[in-house]
């Protein structure tokens, strides 16, 4: 298993489930055929993922949880849910640490939480009698997480929007700004389906040789850079205009 922090979610159900250390162990009786198991919720555990499992024991593991679970009102203790999530865990500690591995940008506790509404999602339509039902509530928690973790990544990170409107609204509107004596605007008009790779405009001015002097500008050689093959797809409009003329 991996490790938990403390104010991890799964470490939170394993304490709600155990309880304290000398806390009495809970139990549960199982029904194996015509006869009735006793187990602890330890036990319970191992014959789910123990070495010596034994197939018709888990089975009789994963109905009781699922039964419980299903069972209980909305408005109860949890404390079929929390232990259905608790046998759930084990299965998907291997992934979660792969995910966590893979992508650092992936927060553990929104794993987690992922983990956790996927199985009391999958719980409505859960069979308790398929021998199987475990297995897909495992399913249904490793791929939800892996999903999000697919999601976030693929996310790109913006400014504090909150700062960033406080600090526009406090701008000068572009009307009333000062216009430089001297210089250029730039205008850019995107394509009108904005798709493909993106990138960021940028322009360079080479440096100038000994002994070279710049008279002028160098306009001609800008606008030059930033013309596009005759072949080439239209990434945009560009549009260069004296500093302070009306569009």
């Amino acid at each position: 298993m991996t490790s938990t922090g403390p104010t991890s979610l799964f470490a939170r159900i394993n304490r709600d489930v155990l309880g304290p250390p000398d806390a009495p162990q809970p139990s549960l009786i199982v029904h194996v055929g015509s006869r009735e198991v006793p187990l602890s919720v330890e036990e319970s555990r191992r014959a789910l993922y123990g070495p010596q499992r034994d197939a018709a024991l888990g089975a009789a593991v994963w109905r009781h949880a699922v039964t419980q679970a299903r069972r209980e009102s909305r408005d109860g203790d949890d404390t079929g849910r929390l232990l259905l999530l608790w046998l759930v865990l084990p299965g998907v500690y291997r992934n979660l640490r792969r995910i966590l591995r893979t992508w650092q940008r992936v927060d553990r506790a929104d794993l987690e939480m992922e983990a956790v509404l996927a199985v009391l999602a999958a719980l409505d339509t859960a069979d308790p009698d398929d021998p199987d039902t475990g297995v897909r509530l495992i399913k249904e928690a490793v791929n939800r997480m892996w999903a999000y973790a697919n999601r976030v990544t693929r996310e790109i990170p913006v400014i504090d929007l909150g700062a960033f409107a406080e600090a526009r609204n406090a701008t000068v509107l572009p009307e009333e700004r000062r216009r430089p004596p001297q210089g250029w605007e730039v205008h850019i008009t995107p394509p009108p389906q904005r798709e493909g790779l993106y990138a960021t405009l940028r322009f360079a001015e080479a440096r100038p040789r000994q002994g070279d002097r710049r008279i002028g500008t160098r306009l001609p050689d800008l606008v030059f850079r930033a013309r596009r093959h005759e072949e080439a797809d239209l990434i945009g409009t560009l549009v260069l205009r004296p500093a302070g003329v009306r569009r």
